[in-house]
């Protein structure tokens, strides 16, 4: 991916999941490194209200609609609470008011987590709350595959240049 081609391959899509897996290890090692000195309460707190807030609300709704089509603060809520930038944030208060501690890693062992064990990312707008093959998406990917070749810089695959 780059910034005019903005889709994963297969390949691209399992390297980025290798990287936040080797986020989550990290994390995790450090985590069981220091387990006599995590405050339990807080560390289940921290990994549990992430989904709380940011997945479940938007699953019951996704699951109760005979469309599946929810409004698009289930995406919202989704992606500022599954953000690094927020949880980061969220962290910094945490040490400015209480201090650091290892109950905090509970915050990227879960984000690590989801991207790297269940390959979840960001929601964006245009597709289902839940993982769904969007058709646009599988055709280009055909096409794209198909092709066999690469193609010339600043030209999708399939598509003949614009001269």
């Amino acid at each position: 991916m780059d910034g005019k081609n903005l889709f994963e391959t297969p390949t691209t899509y399992r390297l980025i999941r290798l990287e936040y897996g080797l986020g989550l290890v990290v994390a995790t090692v450090l985590f069981f490194a220091h387990l006599d000195e995590v405050r339990w309460l807080p560390a289940i707190g921290l990994f549990v209200y992430i989904d709380l807030i940011g997945y479940l609300p938007g699953a019951f709704a996704y699951r109760r609609s005979p469309d599946k089509r929810i409004p698009k603060v289930y995406f919202v809520l989704y992606n500022v609470m599954h953000s690094l930038v927020t949880q980061g944030l969220v962290v910094l208060a945490w040490i400015w008011l209480f201090g650091a501690e290892w109950a905090l890693l509970a915050i990227p062992i879960h984000l690590f987590g989801d991207r790297a064990l269940f390959g979840n990312f960001l929601k964006p707008f245009a597709l289902r709350f839940e993982p769904e093959p969007h058709p646009a998406y599988t055709a280009f990917r055909e096409r794209y595959e198909a092709s066999g070749v690469e193609p010339a810089p600043g030209q999708a695959a399939g598509v003949p240049a614009h001269r």
